[in-house]
């Protein structure tokens, strides 16, 4: 059997009130006829011991969810010979009511209805008793019906708390997935540029026999340089894997741009740069680095899908209007796409899109066009 879940403050005070209430009743009884009655010495120890039974039963009541039915039981007892013990009594039995174990209710219900009706039969008429047991089988029946609901209560705050748990640790999931995502695409990104480079400058060596030891030695020098830039952001993206904390590095931001013109360049890829960006000091990081990834991954998918054409970058906006990226180069029919075809762009459009922005990419006059449009807020 579980454990029963802990009661709250006010829970615990309630229940003790309605216990003592009776223990209080005796005890002023109790002084009054001490004070004002005279009554024999045995009135006075008779009033004594019951408040002292009363006194033991409240001090059970502590243990009732840990015994539930023996407190009840013996508490029950006590409440044949003493009014002080009734509170206790009642109090422990709606706890082993709560506990729906009707093998330990029901034998404990029909023994606290006959004590409280067989305390009656010695000093009150016939008629008396039985009034008393039908109040007493009365009462007993509410008092279980009052156990079921606060079990029920119990029970719903449970689940109601189960609930809560279950859709704080979903949230945290899905925190935790939309995280793994973002390395993932970081990966992507990272990845192949890095690798679609090594691919053009291995090819060059591949295919061109016309280049001189100096310029091989060059070439074999940058495809060096990439595979080590390879391994260094490759390391960069798996090192948030063991943080807990979010994306850290690498995070290029439209600042690298000239940078990475200037590196796809050198490894022979043709590109035409038109910078019409005004204000470019006050463009957020965030949409910043979102630039940069964009600008990335379209030379990217030109060196995969059209090798050796030249490729046009066009970038303009303000605050207040948006950024513009829009990358174009020559779209040659029947190409196939490379290993992970299609995939940047998908990629590309789940991140314009959770940067609030819009992507678009077709074939026009010839020419693939990826346009992108970021928002910059004046």
């Amino acid at each position: 059997m579980h454990d029963p879940p802990p009661l709250d403050r006010l829970g615990i005070a309630l229940r003790y009130l309605a216990a003592v209430l009776p223990l209080l009743f005796s005890g002023l009884i109790l002084i009054a006829l001490v004070s004002y009655v005279p009554m024999g010495r045995d009135k006075i120890l008779w009033v004594t011991a019951d408040v002292g039974l009363g006194v033991v039963a409240l001090v059970l009541m502590w243990w009732r969810r840990r015994w539930p039915w023996q407190i009840a039981l013996v508490t029950a007892l006590f409440a044949t010979v003493s009014l002080s013990a009734t509170g206790p009594a009642l109090v422990s039995y709606v706890s082993l009511v709560t506990h729906r174990r009707w093998r330990w209710t029901v034998p404990v219900a029909v023994t606290f209805w006959l004590c409280v009706t067989a305390s009656t039969l010695w000093q009150s008429p016939f008629e008396m008793t039985v009034f008393y047991g039908l109040a007493s089988a009365a009462v007993l029946a509410g008092l279980t019906f009052l156990g079921l609901y606060l079990r029920g209560r119990r029970d719903l705050a449970a689940v109601q708390r189960e609930a809560e748990r279950a859709a704080q640790r979903q949230r945290i999931e899905q925190a935790q997935l939309g995280e793994r995502l973002k390395i993932a695409q970081e990966m992507h990104d990272v990845l192949a540029h890095r690798i679609s480079l090594l691919a053009m400058l291995a090819g060059g060596l591949a295919y061109r026999t016309d280049l001189s030891a100096e310029q091989t030695r060059e070439t074999a020098l940058a495809i060096q340089e990439n595979a080590h830039q390879s391994l260094n952001e490759l390391r960069a993206v798996l090192g948030t894997l063991r943080r807990d904390g979010g994306m850290e590095a690498p995070q290029p931001t439209l600042a690298h741009l000239d940078a990475l013109f200037e590196e796809v360049r050198a490894a022979g890829q043709q590109v035409e740069v038109d910078d019409a960006i005004d204000g470019r000091e006050l463009l957020p990081t965030q949409t910043g680095r979102h630039a940069y990834r964009i600008v990335q991954e379209a030379l990217t998918n030109a060196r995969k899908h059209a090798p050796g054409s030249r490729v046009r970058a066009e970038l303009g906006g303000r605050p207040g209007e948006g950024l513009r990226i829009r990358v174009s180069n020559p779209a040659r029919s029947g190409a196939k796409a490379g290993p992970g075809g299609r995939l940047g762009l998908v990629g590309l459009a789940e991140r314009t899109r959770m940067a609030g922005g819009t992507i678009t990419h077709s074939v026009q006059n010839d020419r693939f066009v990826l346009d992108a449009r970021l928002p910059w807020e004046a």
